[in-house]
């Protein structure tokens, strides 16, 4: 096997504790990254960006033949994401049938958490809090504010955000306005839509709207914490389209850091998930009173926050588990993360998080790499190896490459 030239050298890092098996894992859709783990060693692709062209999902293609050619040995296992029809799952299939090995599907928020377990080198079970914009549930539904159970390989849903409604699919997302009609329709003030919305953006489509979720037409359900961050900047007025990603969901965190460093001594008393309530109380608000609508992102910020914390305090509690574990890119956001951290800190809970840069979906190959080696190792396949030496090829993988 040949590596194709031009490619950017790999970079490596080592963990604090032996993967259970070396495995190959491709990552999933945004900010494509793979990788390849090998006891302590992980060795990292160079970025693909978003698998939407062609020439994304070659440079993958690529990149895996440059981890292989850097191998100490064949994987065991070739790990991606549980949606079916991302460029790098069905990469991951063919490389995997190629090499006889199984192909292992890892769901996209237990590889969030499980990236920062393995940067940690934690090895027992934890309260994993994993927040952002998508990734497939185990139910087939959109997910993204997901409160995990997480024990090796296993893992279940504890609790999560309420679902939201996406009237247009992710149109939604680049159409926050939507998500406003949807939670005035929730809330059974379905015949406000047109009233509210339609001077924003037409009355037309704002009826159009109406009229989708009123039937239930392509309205696909969603936990995701950045689709309510879309939803809440829609209901201040800040933002009811996006020209770019995460928009909305910045313009609102700016607001609200600004807010509270003139206000230190804001707070709210919200220990809920219920996040119906709490943007029911943003849709109050006077959107030309500029100090309200920035009270209002401080207060979202802080509840939403808050709400998450109690849910995985309780969680903690139950399990006899001091451990909690924040993953998913939209930890990025600073008021979020700093008033979660401090409420998990202050329940005396221990949390563990990537930093900020390292949150997203970017490092997700990691922790697919690092549930199936987990499984392996359970089912029998593995056992923890020490690691061949750098630029050691072992036969195995010395015929993979002569016959390539």
């Amino acid at each position: 096997m040949n590596v194709p030239g031009g490619l950017a050298p790999l970079s490596m890092q080592t963990l604090p504790q032996r993967a259970a098996a070396p495995v190959l894992a491709v990552g999933a859709f945004l900010k494509n990254r793979a990788c390849l783990v090998d006891g302590n060693r992980l060795l990292w692709s160079t970025s693909h960006g978003d698998l939407g062209g062609v020439d994304a999902c070659r440079a993958l293609a690529a990149s895996i033949e440059q981890l292989l050619a850097q191998a100490g040995r064949p994987p065991l296992a070739v790990a991606h994401d549980l949606h079916p029809d991302f460029p790098s799952t069905h990469q991951a299939i063919a490389l995997a049938e190629k090499l006889g090995v199984p192909a292992m599907a890892v769901q996209h928020h237990h590889a969030h958490i499980a990236a920062v377990q393995a940067e940690h080198g934690l090895t027992g079970p934890v309260v994993g809090i994993a927040l952002d914009g998508f990734g497939l549930g185990s139910d087939g539904q959109a997910w993204g504010g997901e409160l995990l159970w997480v024990d090796g390989a296993r893992w279940h849903r504890l609790a999560h955000l309420p679902q939201l409604a996406l009237p247009g699919g992710d149109r939604a997302a680049r159409e926050p306005w939507r998500l406003v009609a949807a939670l005035l329709h929730a809330s059974g003030r379905g015949e406000e839509i047109a009233l509210r919305l339609g001077p924003v953006v037409g009355e037309q489509a704002a009826r159009v709207v109406q009229q989708m979720l009123s039937r239930g037409l392509h309205c696909p359900p969603t936990s995701s914490v950045g689709r309510w961050f879309d939803a809440a900047a829609a209901a201040l007025g800040l933002c009811v389209t996006q020209q770019g990603e995460a928009e909305a969901a910045m313009t609102l965190e700016a607001l609200a850091a600004d807010w509270l460093q003139r206000n230190p001594g804001f707070d709210t008393a919200w220990n809920s998930l219920d996040l119906y309530a709490l943007l029911g109380s943003l849709l109050a608000v006077d959107q030309a009173d500029t100090e309200a609508v920035a009270r209002g992102a401080a207060a979202f910020h802080l509840g939403l926050a808050d709400g998450l914390a109690a849910a995985a305090i309780v969680a903690a509690k139950q399990r006899n588990c001091r451990n909690v574990v924040l993953g998913g890119g939209c930890l990025v956001n600073r008021v979020l993360r700093q008033r979660l951290v401090a409420a998990l800190l202050r329940a005396g809970l221990t949390v563990h998080s990537a930093e900020p840069a390292a949150s997203g979906d970017a490092h997700l190959a990691l922790g697919q790499a690092w549930v199936a080696g987990q499984a392996l190792m359970e089912a029998g396949r593995a056992s923890v190896m020490p690691a061949m030496p750098p630029h050691t090829v072992s036969p195995a993988v010395a015929e993979l490459q002569g016959a390539n």
